[in-house]
């Protein structure tokens, strides 16, 4: 009862956390509901960044590879500690300069209203999978107490962040995200302990893993094109990602915003060993359960009571700050880029209801997916391979868009054919095709952005309007970006 009224209590320190920011009106204007005002400090965004990086598929589905892999499987995480390094050195004060709410919006800053709106789409859809894998992760962990069919639990659970996204917006996930870091960091740190603890210390351990489990950087069912690919597909979500962004949107400026990246990056390294070291003994000490089960199954038979309400506190906190991040992403983007965009007229006030009634019409989506789907790692996979291959690339290339000539043309085809062949690869399930999608993007993007721009200039001198000169031709094309991109050398933001 003690476990279970733990729980309970945590849960009810969410929604009042969403009620008080409610109340006090922080998130009444769209600067509160969508980015908390910019206002939050290098501890709130790294926090909250750590918080929402720390999800599902890493308590439950990388817990989940350290049980069936072993070390390698700690680069499902530290390919994201990659990416947010590039993120920090590079585009962070870009991002936070932009000034926008998202990230189609600054797709759009960079190209043009259909390049926003083609993202925006791509984007809901393919995180629609990575809510739907938070809930079902976040049904695994409350089954270790509640005795309850698993559909329950995920339903109890998506009520819960609902509520609390939807009184609070980002105001309240940015401070609720802190909050669960801290306990998830407590938790990965007992788990650890008593892992090693009831294994006979860690000689014992290491010494009763399978062979290979201590292999590195590549290991059992993990070679060096799985590890290209898992750079690319799922690395590259932490160097362009809408909830990654929407903490920079929301960074009181842009040194926060690079500050916050990198002391996340850093922290990731230990988190990331922490938790293959729960999966790797849990091989040792419950060699017959699936690997998902890992670190359920170490909260349910190692931890004394009290403890494991507060471990599975830890574990639920870094899946729902998971899912609000992403389901208030999506949201957002609803009513802020693809209802304001199709509906002439809309303003604010109608775009801020729309994001609201999002919350709640995308959580049930997400939830209707989540009693459908299967495992957690592969459910990201599908979202992460359709994201990275249709957007990565062109919003990097639009930070630096003069210097690489690319345009919106260029960059339309790219989202809608990068994202379109990584879906039917998946679809088809095409082995060794993983970065089909990501290849036909870059070619698209500067294959039509170099065809248009010939195009119209072959189409320029052939009236006659302007000479041969090349400087004159170069400054014809930029009349069509016109009022696009500002005059920051290094790129339009």
């Amino acid at each position: 009862m003690l476990d279970i009224a733990i729980i309970l209590l945590y849960l009810l320190i969410m929604v009042g956390i969403g009620v008080y920011a409610y109340r006090r009106k922080k998130a009444a204007s769209p600067d509160g509901f969508y980015v908390a005002n910019r206002s939050g400090n290098t501890k709130l965004i790294a926090g909250s960044l750590l918080a929402t990086i720390v999800g599902a598929s890493v308590v439950v589905g990388m817990a989940g590879l350290g049980f069936s892999r072993g070390l390698s499987g700690a680069w499902w995480l530290l390919v994201g500690t990659a990416g947010l390094i590039i993120t920090g050195l590079f585009l962070a004060r870009k991002v936070r300069r932009s000034g926008v709410y998202t990230l189609p919006e600054l797709a759009e800053k960079q190209y043009d209203h259909r390049a926003g709106l083609s993202a925006s789409v791509l984007i809901v859809v393919a995180w629609t999978a990575v809510a739907a894998a938070q809930i079902v992760a976040a049904g695994k962990i409350l089954a270790v107490l509640l005795p309850y069919d698993l559909s329950l639990l995920m339903i109890g659970a998506t009520l819960v962040f609902v509520l609390y996204t939807i009184l609070g917006g980002q105001y309240s996930i940015i401070r609720t995200d802190f909050v669960q870091f801290g306990i998830l960091a407590a938790g990965i740190l007992v788990s650890v302990s008593l892992v090693i603890f009831h294994a006979g210390g860690p000689g014992e351990l290491l010494a009763s893993l399978p062979p290979g489990f201590l292999s590195f950087p590549t290991g059992i069912g993990f070679d060096w094109y799985a590890l290209l690919v898992l750079l690319v597909l799922t690395g590259a979500t932490y160097v362009v990602g809408p909830d990654i962004y929407s903490r920079l949107f929301s960074a009181k400026n842009e040194k926060v915003a690079r500050s916050s990246v990198l002391t996340a990056a850093l922290i990731t390294v230990p988190l990331a060993f922490g938790v293959i070291f729960v999966g790797m003994g849990a091989r040792v000490l419950f060699p017959g359960i699936l690997p998902e089960q890992a670190f359920p199954m170490v909260i349910q038979e190692l931890l004394p009571v009290g403890v494991t309400g507060l471990v599975v506190a830890a574990l639920l906190a870094a899946i729902m700050s998971s899912a609000d991040t992403v389901l208030l992403t999506m949201s957002v983007i609803l009513g802020q880029n693809i209802y304001r965009r199709t509906v002439p007229g809309a303003g604010e006030k109608q775009a801020l209801i729309v994001s609201r009634a999002g919350v709640v019409v995308l959580g049930g989506l997400s939830l209707l997916i989540a009693l459908r789907m299967g495992g957690v790692i592969s459910s990201l996979l599908l979202a992460y391979t359709i994201f990275t291959s249709g957007l990565v690339v062109p919003i990097v290339a639009g930070f630096y868009r003069e210097k690489l000539k690319v345009n919106a043309a260029g960059a339309l085809c790219a989202i809608v054919g990068g994202g379109g062949t990584a879906l039917a690869v998946k679809m088809f399930d095409l082995r060794y095709f993983e970065l089909l999608g990501f290849g036909v993007c870059i070619v698209l993007l500067f294959g039509v952005s170099w065809l248009t721009r010939t195009s119209l200039a072959e189409s320029i001198l052939s009236r006659g309007r302007i000479s041969a000169d090349g400087d004159s031709v170069a400054g014809a094309l930029m009349l069509q970006d016109k009022g696009k991109r500002s005059h920051d050398p290094d790129g339009p933001l």
